[in-house]
């Protein structure tokens, strides 16, 4: 069976999210797949290509996407909504960037890490500009905000991995949506 590219960094992204980086290594992901280290090494030159490719695919799927997702949606506070149901949920249910903030001193990682953290932090900002408020204030609302979205995720590894159901997470989000906007002083309705 011939494998994508693209297969080989799904699997490497599930594993990172089951397993941390450990996880990431041929032996196993070709196991995972039912493949051959050969078929591996047919799209990569070493683990550390599949590594950069596997966080190449999590910044895509994980900022670039939400972000275009969100982005056509016209009310800012709705796009805020959106935002903190996406990235919010995800946290709860245990995502991947708490696994992937855990190896933020890694050489490989730093980078993605920072072009991520930034990318996202000026998108939420411009959502508390585009409701109101100031470029410093906006700025810190996002801090607090993606502080939030962080917290949850290492909050989900502290408590075992412990996955809530829907209706759950639907509460949290809202929570933290009414919190945030009333730390700015905005309507939360």
């Amino acid at each position: 069976m011939a494998l994508s590219r693209e297969e080989w960094t799904g699997a490497a992204l599930r594993a990172l999210g089951e397993e941390g980086f450990g996880g990431v290594a041929v032996e196993p992901l070709a196991r995972r797949l039912g493949a051959t280290k050969g078929s591996f090494y047919w799209h990569f030159r070493d683990r550390d290509e599949l590594l950069a490719a596997t966080l190449q695919r999590w910044e895509d799927e994980e900022t670039t996407a939400v972000i275009e997702l969100v982005s056509g949606i016209p009310d800012p506070r709705e796009r805020l909504l959106a935002l903190a149901d996406r990235a919010l949920g995800d946290a709860l249910r245990g995502g991947f960037d708490a696994t992937i903030l855990a190896s933020a001193g890694d050489a490989r990682v730093e980078p993605v890490l920072v072009r991520v953290t930034k990318r996202r932090m000026a998108y939420i900002a411009q959502l508390y500009r585009d409701l109101g408020l100031g470029r410093k204030e906006a700025a810190q609302h996002a801090r607090l905000t993606y502080s939030l979205f962080l917290g949850m995720n290492q909050l989900s590894r502290a408590e075992g991995g412990r996955k809530p159901g829907p209706a759950e997470v639907k509460r949290s989000v809202e929570l933290a949506v009414r919190g945030l906007l009333l730390s700015a002083g905005l309507p939360a309705e």
